[in-house]
């Protein structure tokens, strides 16, 4: 049965069009439910005995949730308990218009078969299909589409034997328009909390609730506390004249009272508002799209210096003005002042659910709590909860519902408990939550892209492929790496001069455009490694086995091959897809002792012994083109074999052979961006670092100024010479802190498409252009870079979205934002690791160097284990000491004492545990020796010496 539907739509240009599609109406669509006798189906997903206990509704029983339930009550929809449900169609697209995660959030319910979700194609069904009547809204019709669907339900379910307590179908909504409108037509209806509130066996889930609107007004006061926010007509027309700046917000780490709105421009004009104390946030929660309005002139103020977290008591619902004052009190030189401004409306929420710890109330029997998030740049929640004493000391998620402008905290609600905190499986779970790391087991859709085992290479995968399993190649890797990605070979040609081949694991041939391996790939972005972890972008039989260059097997490259003489100048450059066949799979140490040892003379040593000696001379020019030599501390962990807790904690020690690898990875990197550059000059996936505004680098300067050291940042390579000639007599570390702090100033390396962007410069390697090509198993960009040369060479055939310039954009910006994340929680991974450490050391005394100097604070770095922590001086419970506090050096003078930048003190180093959700390490000075303020050392701790003898 054919029907059409007629709709307007507004074209680019302005303009209205008139579309009308064909719309096919069917009646052999299946129910999905095992009672039925009429539909003729293969397979059911609804049950007959469809059993929840609830004292509404004592009967077998369906549930049909409208949209809006959907949309705002997916926590609990997700909870196991809720099962037999049908997901209309109109439901199904109306959720995936509005909001995306919620969609594919259902999606994943409804693959889950013990959940017999099932999707019912109302719209193309006979007797379910509506046309919308004249007057209707869009909203309105979709409420009636529903109730004609629950109702045929009803009907086609009905059988003579079902009686009063037979099945029915009851339809879930809080519009108390659309239930009325339910009742009346004969259909059982409820609103979604009363339903939920009537389960007999599951207390718990009334928690998971999403506030209703009644709820929300029940939990508020009386007193305003924020500015209304302006309605989106009003701040779409401001941002269109001007009056108002769009951006993202992005809530402080270090003072929750002062946030920045990152303004978009275009090229480098994109700027940076201030925002200071509660009433300008004005409710923005870290990363919400907000509108801002610029304060005057006279009212712009610089950034606090001061360290301040909400970590005190529950506060009442009121702004507490002292508080006001410590952030309001930053320098206010010219220089300093930045353009200020307040939140004046919402554009986007980017909320999510956060993990944290609840805050159980002091009043007893009370069901109102407040949740500290984990994150310390969310706010604190308030939640309402019945299992408050079993959830004290738990880790759990919280999702916010709502923030009236009289609450001094969001409102939400209780989402799932994780764990115990503490509990290294609990913590681990939080910190990929946080940071918004995909870790689930792949899917059966994924995993059914691979190869299937045993696999082999054929005749057919030979005659492609160029075979250079005759050639001495190797890997050379950290310690333990399964997901070897790269491997190296150097030979002298007949001619006398030298071919080098980079092989790089040939991701790409088992990973095809579009397919559900590909998909999961290309959203996942990067595999995330943290310690003692690793969470793989790709499944483990690619990542560990069929991709990975291990030694003495035959895999599949994509070889970057150059000759060049002994000066390491490239005479030719060629690409091929290749079979190799590794000689070995060495560490950085074993490939060094390799080229030491004189004694050793074989194939792979002198191999190694040429590669040695041209990345030197590789180096060497890329370093006098300018290219930055910078430093971070990485910190190694030892574990225990068997409680794979940390028992030793050392600095990376970095060796010949680790630049030895790296040269010749941003040689090949360089190589392949230029040829894919060549051939796809719109579509071609590239990496960029762009230069630092030159404000970056005024801590750099005036800490170089304060020993009386000139840095120069006029350009990379002005910065590079700077470095390199930075020195201080008797200050041996001097300039390793140097180099750290002005990695500190850099601005993050981006992937981009070079048809939407015209700078490809990048900074830090002093090259024009760049991008990755050599780590396709942990890296999506370099799958979408080993295809783009794939086509280049003619190995491959292309695909629309690899030359879609606007499709390669969109992919360049989540792969940022993968990479950053994983960074981030690379970092955290590291701080809990080395909080378990010091958890079995007790207290030790640490020489370390004065990092930052803040209002209140220093920030002190430890070398010996890549440590950075806080000492403050203002104390909450004695008379703090007496603090000035200079801007200009940066210095803070504490009594009698200034502190610069480098300077060298020692600290007592000690975990704080007293908040288990807030675990720090905490620092204090032992030298120099401050009355006041001072920690006596303590005493040499013998056990914990003791117990690293036994180890």
């Amino acid at each position: 049965m054919l029907k059409s539907k007629t709709f307007v739509k507004k074209t680019r240009s302005g303009g209205v069009l008139k579309v009308v599609r064909e719309h096919y109406l069917r009646d052999d669509i299946w129910c999905g439910s095992e009672v039925c006798t009429e539909c003729k189906q293969d397979s059911t997903v609804l049950q007959r005995d469809a059993c929840i206990e609830s004292s509404l509704c004592p009967y077998p029983h369906y549930l049909v949730p409208d949209t809006n339930v959907v949309l705002h009550q997916i926590d609990v929809l997700e909870d196991p308990v809720i099962r037999n449900v049908i997901i209309l169609q109109t439901v199904l697209q109306e959720v995936r218009h509005r909001s995306a995660p919620v969609y594919k959030r259902l999606k994943d319910i409804i693959h889950e078969q013990g959940r017999h979700f099932y999707t019912f194609t109302n719209e193309h069904h006979r007797e379910t299909f509506i046309e919308r009547e004249p007057g209707e809204s869009a909203n309105d019709q979709n409420d009636r589409a529903i109730r004609v669907a629950v109702k045929w339900y009803s009907q086609h379910l009905k059988t003579p034997e079902s009686g009063p307590d037979g099945l029915k179908v009851v339809l879930l909504t809080n519009d108390q328009g659309n239930k009325l409108k339910a009742e009346e037509t004969g259909v059982v209806v409820y609103k979604f909390d009363e339903y939920i509130k009537s389960l007999i066996g599951n207390p718990e889930l009334v928690d998971c609730l999403a506030l209703s609107n009644d709820d929300k007004n029940e939990i508020t006061s009386s007193k305003v506390l924020f500015p209304e926010h302006l309605p989106l007509s009003k701040v779409q027309a401001g941002i269109k004249s001007g009056s108002f700046l769009q951006g993202t917000f992005r809530a402080s780490r270090d003072n929750y009272l002062e946030a920045t709105v990152f303004v978009q421009g275009e090229g480098e004009d994109s700027t940076e508002v201030l925002i200071q104390g509660l009433q300008n946030l004005n409710r923005a929660v870290h990363q919400d799209v907000v509108a801002v309005q610029l304060l005057p002139k006279n009212q712009w103020v610089a950034p606090s210096s001061v360290v301040l977290q909400d970590d005190g008591a529950a506060k009442d619902d009121n702004v507490d003005e002292d508080e006001e004052e410590k952030v309001l009190t930053g320098a206010l030189t010219e220089t300093a002042r930045r353009a200020t401004g307040k939140v004046v409306g919402i554009i986007k929420r980017n909320w999510r659910p956060f993990c944290g710890m609840l805050n159980v109330s002091q009043i007893k029997e009370s069901t109102r709590h407040l949740f500290t998030p984990a994150d310390r740049r969310i706010p604190r929640i308030r939640i309402e909860t019945r299992q408050a004493s079993t959830l004290a000391g738990q880790r759990i998620m919280v999702a916010i519902d709502g923030w009236p402008k009289d609450s001094r905290y969001p409102n939400g609600h209780f989402v799932r408990s994780l764990g115990a905190a503490g509990e290294k499986d609990t913590e681990e779970e939080v910190l990929l939550l946080e940071h918004d790391v995909p870790h689930q087991a792949f899917s059966q859709a994924v995993l059914s892209f691979l190869p299937k085992m045993p696999w082999s290479i054929t005749p057919e995968d030979m005659a492609q492929r160029q075979d250079l399993r005759h050639l001495t190649v190797c890997s050379v890797d950290p310690p333990g790496c399964t997901d070897i990605d790269d491997a190296l070979h150097c030979r002298e040609l007949e001619n006398g001069k030298l071919e080098v081949g980079v092989h790089i694991a040939d991701v790409s041939h088992f990973i095809r455009p579009g397919n559900a391996l590909d998909k999961e790939a290309a959203n996942r972005g990067t595999t995330v490694y943290l310690c003692g972890k690793r969470i793989d972008m790709v499944p483990e039989l690619l990542s560990s086995n069929l991709c990975s260059l291990r030694s003495n097997v035959e895999r599949f490259a994509f070889s970057c091959i150059w000759e060049m003489n002994h000066k390491a100048e490239i005479l030719k450059t060629r690409f091929t897809k290749s079979v190799i066949n590794s000689k070995a799979s060495l560490t950085y140490a074993e490939a060094q002792m390799r080229i030491d040892d004189a004694n050793k003379n074989d194939d792979i040593t002198e191999s190694l012994r040429g590669l040695n000696k041209l990345a030197k001379i590789l180096k060497k020019k890329r370093i006098e083109n300018g290219a930055l030599t910078l430093s971070s501390l990485e910190v190694r962990f030892h574990m225990d074999s068997e409680t794979h807790d940390p028992i030793d904690l050392q600095t990376k020690e970095l060796m010949e052979t680790n630049s030895m690898v790296e040269e010749f990875m941003l040689l090949a990197n360089i190589s392949v961006a230029q040829k894919i550059y060549e051939e796809f000059p719109e579509s071609a996936l590239l990496r960029k670092h762009p230069a630092p505004p030159p404000s970056n680098y005024d801590i750099l300067i005036k800490a170089a100024k304060s020993k009386n050291v000139m840095i120069h940042t006029d350009s990379a390579k002005a910065l590079a010479d700077s470095l390199d000639g930075a020195k201080v007599d008797g200050f041996q570390y001097f300039n390793t802190l140097l180099r750290i702090l002005a990695t500190r100033c850099m601005m993050q390396a981006v992937y981009f498409c070079s048809g939407m962007d015209s700078d490809f410069h990048h900074y830090g390697l002093a090259s024009p252009i760049y991008t990755h090509f050599t780590s396709p198993i942990r890296r999506y960009a370099d799958i979408i870079v080993h295809r783009l040369l794939a086509v280049a060479i003619g190995a491959d055939g292309t695909y629309p979205d690899l030359m879609d310039k606007h499709k390669q954009s969109a992919l360049c910006n989540n792969l940022n934002y993968r990479h950053k994340m994983s960074q981030y929680a690379q970092r955290s991974s590291v701080a809990f690791h080395t909080q378990l450490f010091f958890k079995t050391r007790g207290i030790l005394n640490e020489k370390g160097f004065v990092l930052f100097v803040r209002k209140n604070a220093i920030i002190v770095l430890i070398p010996k284990f890549g440590l950075e922590g806080t000492v403050f001086f203002d104390s909450k419970d004695k008379a703090s000491p007496n603090l000035v506090f200079d801007e200009e050096g940066p210095t803070l003078k504490v009594e009698q004492h200034t502190f610069h930048i480098f300077d060298q003190v020692k600290v007592t180093i000690s975990l704080d545990d007293s908040n288990i959700q807030h675990q720090k390490i905490r620092m204090a000075l032992i030298e120099p020796v401050i009355p006041g303020v001072s920690v006596p050392a303590p005493e040499a701790e013998p056990q914990a010496k003791k117990r690293k003898l036994d180890r």
